[in-house]
């Protein structure tokens, strides 16, 4: 992944939007929290890529109890999801594809998005997956959606401190 850390810096000011002013700041914060995942045991990233890269994906697993539940994004966990507990649960932490692939067939089986989050679920025998996003902002929660993701409850995630983020879950099949 190292090998390849600027090209997905790239990818992903790239695909964010707001234009080439807003890259830099974007393309920054993305790899810190992409290298402090990287270091989480079991991190698996995923790339696509025709003659360039094209979209990735990352995650790691994670289990009922370890410093994840205490630290995912400064949130702790309410109470155990039914995977956490089984062991086989997957914390999806980024999904990065061109924005087409966010406004076109994203409820089709073949949208890369789709692939992507499924074979990161498959690969870890993973039985859910769950991420946080920012609740305000609604076009992103809106497409995870529409790729297969649904509200976790309110009370699965509890903020510390109170914070704008929903935890939303993903079953592998989906």
């Amino acid at each position: 992944m190292y090998d390849r850390f600027e090209e997905l810096g790239d990818l992903y000011a790239e695909t964010s939007g707001g234009g080439p002013w807003a890259w830099t700041r974007a393309r920054a914060a993305f790899l810190r929290h992409l290298a402090a995942d990287a270091r989480r045991p079991g991190f698996a990233l995923l790339v696509a890529e025709g003659t360039a890269l094209t979209a990735c994906a990352y995650g790691f697993p994670a289990s009922g109890a370890g410093p994840w539940r205490e630290d995912f994004d400064g949130r702790r966990l309410g109470r155990p999801l039914p995977g956490a507990v089984s062991g086989r649960l997957f914390v999806v932490c980024g999904i990065v594809v061109p924005p087409r692939v966010r406004r076109e067939h994203q409820d089709r089986p073949w949208n890369l998005a789709r692939r992507l989050q499924r074979r990161l679920l498959a690969d870890h025998g993973a039985v859910l997956g769950v991420t946080l996003v920012d609740r305000r902002d609604g076009r992103a929660v809106e497409v995870l959606r529409s790729w297969g993701w649904r509200n976790a409850g309110h009370d699965i995630f509890v903020a510390v401190p109170p914070g704008p983020l929903r935890a939303l879950v993903l079953a592998p099949g989906t």
